[in-house]
């Protein structure tokens, strides 16, 4: 295991790799700079190398246990033990359609199974699934996680329980997952595909976020629910490419988008609002179009904090724990370019940017362990699962 100490106080060699950002994940290449640390910026952390994964997209821990699994792109699902500091397979994954930005997408699990015995705990999966005539969309399935006492994990009777119509492309599935703090709801992410306009047609799904019961029927109670020719999984639309979904202490459901050239987003997601794409947006198109802001459409809801230039996110938690004390309540989220850390902080419905953390590498994917330690997965592959502590 490799260990090594950071701060964004000071301007280390990772600092001058993050200056070097790598391309986008599946959008045009962004430019973009650090920006000013911040006055928060000085606390430093430990980080500790734990493994490393091919193209590692997602990761979520079995609650109550200290295994964290972790899904592949290219459709491999594998778990490590935080205590043995073992790893090993999950047989049972879904065929993908692996491409672009599809492959095998997000893990969940319901936080009231905590104690739930082998082989009836749920396992909510995302991907992106083949249709006809050279089309895909995503798929959210549900089946159960098996795990005999030698460490092998199997998962069992997955279905598909929700998808996307099928289009042309391999961008913007989004396909994130969330369940409710109550364990009542299943909120999936569902990007606009890059085919923007369908984002503000209520008559489908894409580019919506989804509020579902747990066996994938549309929640009662939806903004739709009962309109004839309206989408009945929507909550709300207008988004583009939501990487992110997190709820915090409140209960409130935030989500991080990534826009076009500029204008990536957290927006406080609420039920019923239309956050205006792709009619608005705080980026302009990479043709260099311009796209009016916010502001001109008030009608529209506006993000709680956006960049531009961008950070191009991965994803994003509302830290809870007890080991950064400071950060409890503030957005953690990995950016891609630059590769960084970011910090945000929430007032009531607004964010602010406190601190930039200089990484070496694209973080895709962030996680809270049980511990209140944070896990940081880089992208692409070889990428190292590293665990945060403060110093």
């Amino acid at each position: 295991m490799t260990k090594l100490s950071l701060t964004a106080a000071i301007l280390s060699p990772l600092a001058l790799l993050a200056s070097c950002g790598a391309s986008s994940p599946g959008d045009s290449a962004p430019v973009s700079t650090p920006a000013s640390s911040g006055a928060e910026s000085g606390v430093a952390f430990a980080a500790e190398e734990l493994a490393r994964f091919d193209e590692p997209w997602a990761a979520a821990f079995a609650p109550g246990t200290r295994m964290l699994f972790v899904t592949e792109k290219a459709g491999a699902i594998k778990w490590f033990d935080m205590t043995s500091k073992r790893g090993g397979s999950v047989t049972g994954a879904p065929t993908v359609d692996y491409g672009g930005q599809g492959g095998l997408g997000d893990i969940a699990f319901l936080p009231a199974e905590a104690g739930a015995a082998v082989g009836t705990r749920a396992v909510y999966l995302s991907w992106a699934e083949a249709g006809a005539g050279n089309t895909r969309g995503a798929a959210v399935g549900r089946g159960r996680l098996v795990c005999g006492e030698q460490m092998s994990c199997r998962i069992e009777g997955l279905q598909v329980i929700w998808r996307q119509p099928k289009v042309t492309g391999r961008g913007h599935y989004s396909h994130r997952l969330a369940v409710s703090p109550d364990g009542r709801y299943l909120f999936v992410a569902s990007g606009d595909r890059q085919k923007m306009d369908p984002a503000q047609d209520t008559a489908n799904n894409l580019g919506k976020i989804v509020r579902l019961d747990l066996d994938g029927t549309p929640a009662a109670g939806n903004p739709f629910a009962g309109q004839a020719g309206k989408a009945q999984d929507i909550w709300s639309w207008g988004h583009r490419n939501v990487l992110g979904l997190a709820f915090d202490a409140s209960g409130r459901l935030w989500g991080l988008e990534h826009g076009p050239a500029g204008g990536d987003e957290i927006n406080l997601v609420k039920k019923g609002a239309n956050y205006g794409w792709p009619i608005v947006s705080e980026g302009d198109h990479y043709d260099g179009k311009v796209i009016p802001p916010h502001s001109t459409r008030p009608e529209f809801a506006a993000p709680a904090i956006s960049w531009n230039p961008v950070i191009a996110p991965g994803d994003f938690i509302v830290y809870s724990g007890k080991l950064f004390e400071a950060w409890k309540g503030q957005a953690i989220v990995g950016g891609m370019s630059p590769t960084v850390l970011v910090r945000v902080a929430f007032d009531g419905e607004s964010g602010r940017e406190v601190a930039r953390h200089p990484m070496e590498r694209r973080i895709r994917e962030v996680v809270e362990a049980p511990d209140g330690s944070i896990l940081l997965l880089e992208d692409k592959e070889g990428a190292r699962l590293w665990r945060l502590t403060p110093a």
